[in-house]
């Protein structure tokens, strides 16, 4: 079993605090993890938590959602449809510097006498600080405290200050202000970066070997300078502005310079012992498609002066106020357990970092945090993402299902290049073109256009936002339940069946087959939304609905076929086995041993190649499981059970969306222990980088995921066709669970014990559910406490792999279950044997 029981942290470095991640040791080995545990964002606009002083670091960065570079894919065998053009987020120019020197030495944290450290992450105050003590080669005590953050309330703000005070003897101070274009750069001090060439890895971003930013405009006047680019081939423009002030009762000089690759601004101080010297730095990053730097450039001064009249108090207020709210509506709260309460909290305020201030643009994979993945938006932020976000920030919900709504022309272009009608979304994009090179893992995850729709569907349901569908967003529905009629094909025996056939489900184990069945289950689903849309947009809305016609020529006809095709959808089920098969012939391949592969060889798919993998049953991440998840309503509780136990043991994790869909169906089926550790195996993947990949951005799926695994698993929300039901599975060992939801405008704080759970209306009217069956309304100033008998099955342990001995399959050949023997070593690159 790969999960961590205890916890995984080292709690003398990172002591326990609810309310805040805190280092209180410097760890030069691990620098990438800690630049991504300590990054601050705001869903535009991210920081990562590099080291003030800009030297040493694994990677230096600072990201604006949607900022990419495009590149021709090389395919080294070219086919027709393959994606064409590469889209990689763009290293920004990093505006976090400040350096300082005491007697003219540096100080450089990984080689300075430390004598006393600690960063904290404040979840409340949105604050990044940071405090050292620090003895210069001379012997003087010198302390530096600093602080940094990105706004929430606007989006093209951040904010640091770096304050020094000499504890116990004057010295000549310099404090260097630097905003520098890594990307194409020069940095003076880049043998310092441990960021290297590594082995191959598909998770991470595509280096560029040409200059990515031109220089478009050169601004300095006063303390305040900014740089203006254009990228080489995407066109899209940024600019970086920064402004800088000083507080100090002793002498000092200023001055600056620009190039185009680096504005610096100094201050030259006779600092005295017990005077503080703080400099505070306001800087705002602006970009666009299309917009000239220029007009970027006067955003950015626009920005810069808006920030000078609020001042750095109402700036830190105005922070505080939005985090205030953030948490009225998202807080989780876990009394008796305050190590994953602060871990809980951290993944929380991860999703605000990544998704606050989109405002319209999409949610990548790794936030503003990182590079991993290129920057891309996948079906992640639908399916993992959107769930948090409709329940608790409802109008961030619906600026990220915008996001698609506006790349639906460019779906529709890729359904037809494909030979389909309608529209097929990206499997990876950021600019809304297909950017996945290797279709059978990418583009044939058709199931993505399902996976957009579920998404919609749950918001408009769980907020009663009818509008938002019926002024556009409908299209979305309706083009992809074209596409769907249309891949799919009807084959005639007693009763007509529909099929769909090559396509890959979530499971990148398995890729091209026929009837997935996760995609079957959705794009029924997707097919019997799109009809309900449309009929329930004549009864209700009868002109947006003659503009739909007028739009899109939807017929009676079309619509009657969708419901046809969802009816006579393809489900598979192997009567022999009790369980549904992931796809028509997954079971008729041989099992991978999981549980005697070594360690050294995970994840599979940096070990073996992909046709080794496909031809077993082993699962990268959870297939018919998700299904079981999301469209529960469609399965008996035997055949849940089943289907967990027989897929459970085949799953390698090697995905972070893997663990917490097994979390939520184990609490269900009543695998409560293992329940709790796939949770703590999600809690944990970055803040104990449990996949070893944490320095390349942090994993907002999973976020959303331990979001889903508290709400949905142990708190059991379900919303299936906008009916919402809790049937909870409180772990053994928790007291209380406390979260809330928000249920058509009004957010209801639902307390869970042992053997009952309360609602309680926090902001709004009323809200009808159910609890295993019995219907609830809770209304203002009236609580609602229902008694549980309970909290649902107990099964302890986890399941086994099937004992295959013996066991034939229906045509009577032998099941076995092996690993493959030959594999190439990767750290002598000789072929070894492994012995099973």
């Amino acid at each position: 079993m790969r999960f961590a029981d205890i916890d995984p942290l080292n709690r003398t470095r990172f002591p326990i605090d609810e309310w805040a991640l805190v280092e209180t040791e410097f760890g030069q080995d691990d620098q990438g993890r800690t630049e991504t545990l300590f990054a601050v964002g705001n869903g535009y606009l991210g920081l990562r938590g590099n080291i003030e002083e800009g030297r040493d670091g694994y990677s230096h960065g600072t990201f604006v959602n949607g900022f990419h570079e495009t590149w021709t894919i090389r395919h080294a065998e070219e086919a027709f449809g393959f994606a064409r053009v590469g889209q990689t987020i763009v290293n920004a120019p990093d505006a976090k510097i400040i350096r300082l020197y005491v007697d003219d030495e540096p100080l450089v944290i990984t080689e300075a006498e430390i004598l006393d450290y600690e960063r904290r992450l404040d979840f409340r105050q949105g604050l990044l600080r940071r405090s050292l003590v620090w003895r210069t080669p001379s012997g003087k005590h010198v302390r530096i405290t600093s602080r940094r953050l990105t706004s929430f309330t606007d989006r093209h703000l951040a904010l640091m200050d770096y304050e020094v005070e000499l504890l116990d003897a004057d010295a000549a101070v310099t404090i260097t202000s630097h905003i520098l274009n890594r990307q194409d750069g020069r940095d003076e001090y880049r043998s310092g970066v441990t960021e290297l060439p590594g082995a191959f890895d598909p998770r991470k971003a595509e280096a560029f070997t040409e200059r990515v930013l031109q220089p478009r405009v050169q601004q300095h006047q006063g303390s305040r300078h900014l740089l203006g680019y254009q990228t080489t081939n995407s066109g899209m423009t940024l600019a970086v502005a920064a402004e800088l002030s000083i507080s100090t009762v002793d002498d000092f000089s200023e001055s600056g310079t620009i190039g185009d690759d680096l504005a610096k601004y100094v201050y030259r101080v006779q600092a005295r012992r017990g005077n503080r010297i703080r400099v505070t730095k306001a800087v705002s990053y602006h970009s666009a498609r299309k917009v000239p730097a220029r007009e970027l450039a006067d955003r950015c001064n626009r920005t810069l002066d808006r920030a000078a009249q609020l001042g750095v108090d109402q700036i830190l207020a105005d922070q505080r106020d939005w985090l205030d709210d953030f948490w009225a509506r998202s807080d989780i709260e876990l009394p008796g357990q305050p190590n994953i309460q602060q871990a809980i909290r951290w993944n929380l305020f991860q999703l605000a970092q990544a998704t606050a201030r989109t405002d319209g643009g999409g949610v990548a994979a790794k936030g503003v945090s990182g590079s991993g993945y290129s920057g891309h938006y996948f079906w992640d932020s639908e399916i993992y993402v959107l769930p948090f976000l409709t329940y608790t920030a409802p109008t961030v919900a619906r600026n990220a299902l915008r996001f698609r709504q506006r790349m639906l022309d460019a779906a529709r272009a890729r359904a037809q290049e494909l030979n389909q009608v309608g529209a097929l979304f990206p499997w990876r994009t950021i600019n809304g073109l297909e950017s996945s090179a290797y279709y059978a893992a990418g583009t044939a995850q058709y199931h993505i256009d399902a996976d957009i729709s579920y998404a919609l569907v749950q918001y408009v349901q769980a907020t009663g936002d009818e509008e938002f569908l019926a002024r556009g967003a409908i299209d979305i529905l309706v083009e992809t339940a074209r596409m769907w009629e249309d891949l799919g094909f009807w084959r005639s025996n007693a009763d007509d069946v529909f099929h769909i056939h090559g396509v890959t489900g979530p499971d990148e184990y398995t890729t091209v087959v026929n009837d997935n069945l996760y995609t079957n289950v959705m794009a029924r689903a997707n097919l019997e939304q799109a009809a309900a849309a449309v009929d329930h947009l004549q009864v209700q809305h009868p002109i947006e609905h003659r503009r739909l016609i007028e739009r899109l020529g939807v017929t009676p006809a079309e619509v009657a076929g969708w419901r046809r095709a969802a009816a006579h959808m393809h489900i598979p089920y192997d009567e022999r086995l009790g369980v549904h098969p992931q796809d028509s012939a997954f079971l008729e391949k041989e099992l991978w041993d999981l549980e005697h592969t070594p360690e050294n060889r995970r994840p599979l798919l940096l070990h073996y190649h992909p046709l080794v993998i496909y031809r077993f049953q082993v699962l990268k991440q959870a297939d018919v499981v998700l299904a079981l998840y999301l469209q529960g309503h469609r399965f008996s509780t035997e055949q849940k059970l089943a289907d967990f136990e027989y897929y459970d043991p085949l799953t390698t994790g090697d995905s972070t969306l893997s663990a917490v869909v097994q979390s939520i169906i184990a609490a269900e089926v009543g695998y409560h222990e293992l329940a709790l550790r796939y949770f703590r195996s999600a809690l944990y993947v970055d803040l104990a980088d449990l996949h070893h990949n944490a320095a390349d951005g942090v994993h907002v799926a999973s976020t959303g995921g331990v979001w889903g695994c508290l709400v949905s698993g142990f708190g059991g929300f379900r919303d299936h066709n906008g009916r919402f039901t809790f049937d909870p599975r409180l772990p053994d060992g928790w007291e209380r669970l406390t979260f809330r939801v928000t249920l058509k405008g009004t957010r209801v704080r639902v307390d869970l014990v042992t053997n009952e759970i309360t609602f309680t209306v926090e902001d709004g009217d009323e809200a009808s559910l159910s609890v295993r069956g019995q219907e609830v309304r809770v209304t203002q100033d009236a609580p609602v406490t229902v008694p549980l008998d309970g909290q649902g099955p107990r099964i302890i342990g986890a399941p086994a792999m099937r004992d295959v001995t013996g066991a034939r399959r229906a045509d009577g050949s032998l099941l076995t279950a092996s690993i493959p023997t030959i594999s190439l070593d990767t750290d002598d690159q000789e072929p070894s044997l492994a012995i099973d």
